[in-house]
């Protein structure tokens, strides 16, 4: 089993979350792309994809998945 880690640069921790994206302009709208956010990056993550239009869905991610 793997251990999901956050997307954030330079972030080592377990990722909580699951934030869906897709760019719009390169993707069909089906497409989604993902990044793992910790606690403390989810919104750091989730703002800079809704200011880009980007963001579709965050959901949370179980701990050994």
């Amino acid at each position: 089993m793997t251990e999901l880690i956050c997307s954030a640069k330079g972030c080592q921790r377990p990722a909580s979350y699951d934030l869906a994206w897709n760019n719009p302009k390169i993707h069909t709208p089906d497409r989604r792309k993902h990044w793992l956010a910790c606690p403390d990056h989810r919104e750091l993550l989730a703002k800079f994809l809704s200011a880009r239009s980007f963001l579709r869905e965050v959901t949370e991610v179980e701990a050994g998945n």
